[in-house]
């Protein structure tokens, strides 16, 4: 099992959306079980949970762990093929956020914009990897920082982008035949406390 995987496909977005379904998912990423043992759980007939199931196998959702016997009855054990899943903005078609359409470096749906960017060019080299059975070489960096004052926000981010700018002044050599292009993200917003069920997470100050 995978630890995350990204749906690319819209109708397998469309499943794993389904409330039922992303309940059926959520009890297999725990382990295998049959349509019968997830019935309980879920409180639907075992038919109709049998019926989801082979919905969300149809899409690679997922998969066949192994088959036993329960009487006179063959009883086929489903497991998820991640822990977790993340629906890529290619499931969108035309309208998935486009950073090109503008660049503001302090618009907040411009950073919405590159993050979707990010989770779909992820996400196509992780299954182009994966198809070609070959590592992906990615590097991520994630932190907090509290600033006393908006003033000191303002003046990290002026600094932050003189030192990034400088690295790629540095390390940019467009003229390399044999090199490789690379995209960097770096992005710094207010962090989002816990979310209470049913409320909208607040940012955080300044």
């Amino acid at each position: 099992m995978l630890d995350v995987t990204v749906i690319e496909d819209p109708e397998a977005a469309a499943v794993s959306l389904d409330p039922v379904r992303a309940r059926l998912l959520a009890e297999l990423s725990a382990g295998p079980a049959s349509a019968a043992m997830l019935a309980g759980k879920v409180g639907l007939p075992r038919q109709k949970v049998n019926y989801h199931l082979k919905t969300l196998e149809r899409h690679g959702l997922v998969e066949l762990a192994g088959e036993r016997r329960k009487g006179n009855v063959t009883e086929r054990l489903m497991r998820a093929t991640a822990a977790s899943y993340v629906i890529s903005p290619l499931a969108l078609g035309a309208v998935q956020p486009d950073p090109d359409r503008f660049r503001d470096q302090l618009s907040a749906r411009w950073l919405l914009a590159l993050g979707a960017r990010l989770v779909r060019d992820v996400g196509a080299l992780i299954t182009g990897a994966t198809k070609a059975r070959k590592r992906l070489a990615t590097y991520a960096l994630d932190g907090e920082v509290r600033f006393a004052s908006a003033a000191d926000r303002a003046a990290f981010v002026q600094e932050l982008t003189a030192g990034v700018s400088a690295l790629i002044r540095k390390y940019d050599a467009p003229d390399a035949d044999s090199g490789r292009d690379h995209r960097l993200v770096v992005a710094v917003h207010p962090t989002v406390k816990d979310r209470i069920p049913g409320t909208t997470p607040e940012p955080d100050s300044p």
